[in-house]
């Protein structure tokens, strides 16, 4: 589960400034380019910030802006064909806006073609003065979220049809911390959401409980070949330290693997890759901690790591470390993206987290990956698997980019919604491609989700059929009702289209699985292949959707990455707007109102 972040604005930070640091500046596309040098690639950007933030304004009927808005960019992607878009969130008199994102479109001549904007109304609040103090606001958010409340700034709220004037505030309890939005007039909460992105939502594990059943996936898998030339230091004639060294992972799910560690000094090595930015796992040794810099360090002197059994706490560690790379590769390889949120910084994990925590996370508090060890009674082994890794690394990335959110979070935590079904399903796909990425023979690749926890159905999601999900009760195809749909269930509206589109409709086997992928209406739909649809899919998050995209919207920004790769009167095309009827999302069934 994707945790509803809200980002923090810094109001101080001028636009033109935020083009050369921005988190996440892309220049990508279907055609292979030279990349520019650093200080070209951030002229240009800033002239793009500059034109697309003067556009916004321009042409503040279609995107939204007005007298006491600021636009803060926080993305730049520019494409080899010909656009440019920003993405930007927005400020008014110096709040932030929670729900105000854009993205703004221009040519290649910077010239305005159009926006995609999440508040469809004007931002200002209909008060303008606050009845409640900032302190007051704090005690009733620690008060709804049981935990001590930290300060409480002021924010506008746009993301329920409306605009209120609210207080944001952080609760934190012993193991977890909460963000509360409590509105400034009546102080009633708005929203009342955890910070943290569970795997397993609270809704299954209830369900599991229920049924008594219980997950312990097969570990100790052993791979000789995968072995063999691994082990050993991989240096050669190296007299300065640090460096990069070519270690073993010897890991619980996934046989043994090479891993890329640094050699401290002659002998000694420490579990974090330099040729990855200095991605790194630790172990919390069963704190809560949510500093990466609290784990303990992981080192040894044989650059050997784990003994593929949980008797050794390092295993875990050798799946954590070789599922993030092996993400951070694929994003890299496939599109060009340098980190999790495209700003060349490692990606970081913590195994071990808390004590009998049957979950996983990521975690924006520490921008790392968070693994219990299981709770030895419903999950017993540590939730490492690779298709794990790659799904909440996914969620890094959406939050990153279009930053979906959910509408609704109920008192357990379980969330609901189409934006937040969308960010799931955003996850699985690119989770699953991860797999499809790596070709590891030990964890063969599919379009199941989480198919080695050990679960009594066999996976715990997949793309092709969601409904055979019985566990989460995942659906086919769209109904009106589906906004208010739990995210995980809901999630199988655009991953059964994803998977449509890029395999197409009936019977087939793919690997080691057999898969019949029904559709709305028996609609036949003929692939295009994972690689187009994949590119499709990642166009579209990246520069067409904002925090509150639901299917239809998600439809349309499928449709215009298709375009923008492929042409409008391509087969490509043609089979994005097919698969989604497959589902039941088409132009004609679109909802009159926004929720």
């Amino acid at each position: 589960m994707r945790r509803p972040h809200i980002r923090t604005v810094a109001v101080a930070v001028a636009v033109a400034t935020a083009a050369t640091g921005l988190a996440g500046t892309a220049f990508a596309g279907p055609s292979e380019e030279v990349e520019r040098t650093s200080a070209s690639a951030a002229t240009n950007a800033a002239a793009v910030v500059e034109a697309a933030n003067t556009a916004a304004f321009a042409h503040a009927s279609a995107t939204g802006v007005s007298k006491g808005d600021a636009l803060h960019a926080q993305d730049v992607m520019i494409d080899p064909e010909g656009a440019r878009h920003v993405r930007f969130v927005r400020t008014h008199n110096d709040m932030p806006v929670l729900g105000g994102d854009l993205v703004v479109h221009l040519d290649r001549n910077l010239a305005y073609t159009g926006v995609t904007r999440a508040a469809d109304h004007a931002v200002k609040p209909a008060a303008a003065k606050a009845e409640l103090t900032a302190d007051q606001a704090a005690a009733k958010a620690a008060k709804a979220a049981k935990g001590d409340a930290g300060s409480a700034h002021l924010v506008v709220d746009a993301r329920s049809g409306a605009s209120a004037l609210a207080y944001q505030v952080t609760v934190t309890g012993q193991d977890s911390s909460r963000t509360v939005v409590v509105d400034a007039v009546t102080g009633k909460v708005r929203s009342n959401t955890p910070d943290r992105d569970e795997f397993l939502s609270p809704k299954l594990l209830d369900t599991l409980r229920e049924r008594g059943e219980t997950a312990d996936p097969a570990t100790g898998i052993e791979s000789g070949s995968a072995a063999s030339g691994l082990t050993g230091s991989g240096l050669s004639g190296v007299t300065h330290y640090p460096t990069s060294a070519r270690g073993t992972g010897k890991t619980l799910f996934v046989g043994n693997v090479s891993l890329t560690t640094t050699a401290t000094s002659r002998g000694h090595y420490q579990l974090k890759d330099p040729s990855r930015y200095g991605t790194e796992t630790r172990d919390a040794k069963g704190s809560y901690t949510e500093k990466f810099s609290a784990g303990s360090k992981l080192t040894n002197t044989t650059n050997v790591w784990g003994n593929n059994k949980t008797t050794s706490r390092v295993s875990a560690a050798a799946d954590a470390q070789y599922g993030i790379t092996k993400t951070l590769d694929f994003y890299k390889s496939t599109f060009k993206r340098k980190g999790i949120a495209n700003n060349s910084k490692p990606a970081q994990a913590m195994v071990h987290w808390g004590k009998k925590v049957a979950n996983a996370f990521w975690d924006p508090t520490c921008n790392c990956m968070l693994y219990g060890d299981g709770d030895g009674q419903m999950f017993k082994k540590p939730l490492v698997v690779l298709d794990v890794t790659g799904h909440e690394l996914t969620h890094g990335v959406v939050e990153a980019t279009a930053n979906l959110q959910p509408t609704i979070v109920d008192s357990e935590g379980n969330q609901y919604g189409e934006p937040g079904s969308l960010n799931e399903s955003l996850a699985d796909i690119f989770g699953s491609n991860v797999e499809f990425y790596a070709k590891n023979t030990k964890d063969t690749p599919d379009y199941l989700v989480g198919e080695k926890l050990g679960l009594a159905q066999k996976f715990l999601r997949r793309l092709d059929h969601p409904s055979l999900d019985k566990l989460e009760g995942t659906i086919d195809y769209w109904k009106p009702d589906t906004y208010f749909t739990e995210v995980h269930a809901g999630s199988g509206v655009s991953s059964h289209a994803y998977y449509l589109l890029a395999e197409g409709s009936g019977k087939k086997k793919i690997g080691t699985v057999t898969y019949n992928s029904p559709t709305y209406h028996n609609l036949t739909v003929k692939g295009i292949g994972r690689t187009k649809a994949t590119a499709i899919y990642y166009r579209a998050l990246t520069r067409y959707m904002v925090s509150t995209t639901d299917f239809h919207q998600a439809r349309i920004a499928t449709l215009k990455a298709a375009k923008d790769l492929y042409g409008a009167n391509s087969t490509e095309y043609k089979t994005v707007n097919r698969s989604w009827a497959a589902v039941n999302v088409t132009a004609a069934n679109t909802p009159h109102a926004r929720h």
